[in-house]
């Protein structure tokens, strides 16, 4: 795609999600999720301000084919779970130097990203996180929570 069209087209991503987040049919597919039930109590266990996010953890995930785990367990070790950002990014993505609208349009712009961008394409989680924050000991981190959260899904990543 030629990069000219890309804010384009995140535009019309963003509006696509914006509305079928709100939408009721939406709400009840995620209720029964387990995923759904793991990740709020996970985010009320540590008391995370984004516990009312978990729904758009998991649409941003499914939309772009990341496991589920990995957005709120890098926005967990980045912010701790919300409680200290800036500029809407409780990612850091960027050196947190990176605005977002909300911390919501946060979730689906990074999911985008990591789906989307050359430096993340093709990687295994150790080295993806190793691209996405190359300090020492950040993938241990990050796949600890991910090991919380759930179990390990063999079909997104193969872990190191």
């Amino acid at each position: 795609m030629h990069s000219k069209w890309k804010p384009v087209l995140g535009v019309w991503l963003f509006i696509l999600f914006t509305q079928e987040a709100s939408a009721p049919w939406t709400q009840s597919v995620f209720r029964k999720d387990p995923r759904l039930i793991r990740l709020e109590r996970f985010f009320r266990k540590y008391s995370c301000p984004i516990t009312p996010l978990s729904r758009d953890f998991l649409q941003a995930a499914d939309a772009y084919q990341l496991d589920w785990r990995l957005l709120p367990s890098i926005a967990f070790v980045e912010s701790s779970g919300g409680k200290n950002y800036r500029n809407n990014n409780i990612f850091g993505w960027g050196n947190a130097e990176i605005p977002f609208p909300s911390v919501r349009d946060g979730i689906y712009a990074v999911a985008e990203r990591m789906a989307n961008a050359r430096p993340y394409q093709g990687k295994r989680l150790e080295q993806f996180l190793a691209t996405y924050n190359p300090h020492e000991g950040y993938p241990d981190r990050v796949k600890a929570v991910m090991v919380e959260l759930g179990p390990i899904e063999p079909s997104f990543w193969l872990l190191d």
